[in-house]
């Protein structure tokens, strides 16, 4: 087989899922690992500073809904690589300015792209990928996005202790790289086919309740995650920037070697087991966070915490088991928007609270996890369309 051949092979919708994956999360994991260090080194943040700019970067994944109106100009395709590239800007131009004005405008930018790429990006896995085997290459994608952060973040540590390059630098550095990978994408893939025409207007039904209401939990348990458990890292901890990368390191490598087993789990023991472990462990992680007052014990519970990301997969194969087809792109933008409801509320006002205790903000984290749980119970152990919730007679008898 010549080399061209080989090269023709790659070029498929399952391939450049992967790779897009990587690019989000090259551009993503260094604005995350640099961030924090970033805004109170030079722009002097305080947490209710750093909860308000994490709702701002919120906003764009609240107004998600509004994908719907761009994919009547654009293919869903052509949509997400034009995120990436509002992306990719966002994140080149952040060190140009150390201020709250200054990081609150080019987070919204970088979050802009970010928000409507993964709406898009989650419509294509679920019409691109067959039922069959979708958790499994889920999955493998989750493996290869967390070998793009590995690589990332090892080049952060590179240049912040060895070069010792300015935030300034970096930004533009990971930023421009975000851009050249887009560029890459656009130039290799052709334009694939959509196996199944999308609704091209905003839809709610009733029969898919369960998955907002756990998109919805989803959206606030995780700024307890993004927001407050990397800020205690930094505040109260002391962790530099380079530590930082060290324990994202420790997750994604858990990630790439891990990702595609958990797949394989979840389409093995089914949505219900998955997610139920998942909100279990979650409970536990929070609580102990309230209490936590040891650096390498608060860095062991944010990897803790971290490894259970990968369960989220089960969402996303419930959702595809119990949808309409043609329902993929408008309900992940809808689902979206309602992850994101509690997700630009809880940041700016838990920040105030972090300022009185912050152990009452992981405290109501837990309990975002006890409601979780519970909703998750409604899962059938085989969810189909018409059987979405145990609530619902299946037309078909099938095992629970």
């Amino acid at each position: 087989m010549t080399f061209a051949s080989r090269l023709e092979k790659l070029r498929t919708p399952y391939f450049m899922l992967i790779l897009m994956a990587i690019t989000i999360q090259v551009g993503f994991a260094s604005w995350s690992a640099i961030l924090n260090n970033f805004a109170h080194d030079d722009a002097a943040f305080t947490g209710a500073d750093m909860g308000l700019l994490q709702s701002v970067r919120e906003i764009p994944g609240f107004l998600a809904f509004t994908a719907v109106f761009f994919i009547l100009l654009w293919r869903e395709q052509t949509f997400a690589l034009i995120s990436l590239v509002v992306f990719g800007i966002g994140i080149a131009i952040t060190g140009m300015f150390p201020s709250v004005t200054g990081l609150l405008i080019t987070t919204f930018i970088m979050s802009l792209g970010f928000h409507y790429y993964e709406t898009m990006s989650q419509s294509l896995q679920l019409q691109w990928l067959p039922k069959e085997t979708a958790a499994k290459q889920l999955g493998t994608i989750l493996a290869a996005s967390a070998f793009g952060q590995l690589l990332i973040y090892g080049l952060v540590i590179l240049l912040w202790k060895v070069l010792a390059l300015p935030y300034i630098a970096m930004f533009w550095v990971f930023g421009g790289l975000t851009l050249s990978l887009v560029l890459f994408i656009i130039l290799f893939f052709p334009t694939f086919d959509q196996p199944h025409l999308q609704n091209k207007k905003l839809i709610l039904r009733k029969r898919y309740w369960l998955y907002y209401a756990l998109t919805f939990m989803s959206g606030a348990r995780r700024q307890i995650f993004v927001v407050f458990a990397a800020w205690m890292m930094v505040e109260k901890f002391g962790y530099h920037v380079h530590e930082v990368a060290f324990l994202f390191i420790i997750n994604t490598t858990f990630n790439m070697f891990f990702a595609r087993k958990i797949g394989s789990a979840i389409g093995h023991f089914g949505e219900r087991a998955a997610l139920t472990f998942e909100y279990i462990g979650l409970i536990i992680v929070f609580v102990s966070y309230a209490f936590v007052n040891n650096a390498f014990l608060g860095a062991s519970l944010y990897v803790i915490d971290h490894f259970f990301f990968a369960l989220a997969i089960a969402m996303k194969t419930y959702f595809q088991k119990i949808a309409d087809p043609a329902d993929m792109a408008p309900t992940a933008a809808v689902a979206f928007t309602i992850n994101h409801i509690a997700a630009v509320v809880i940041p700016v006002a838990f920040g105030v609270i972090w300022l009185y205790n912050p152990a009452y903000v992981f405290f109501a984290g837990a309990g975002f996890a006890v409601v979780s749980l519970i909703l998750s119970q409604l899962i059938p152990r085989h969810p189909v369309e018409g059987h979405e919730t145990l609530l619902v007679k299946p037309k078909v008898v099938v095992g629970e």
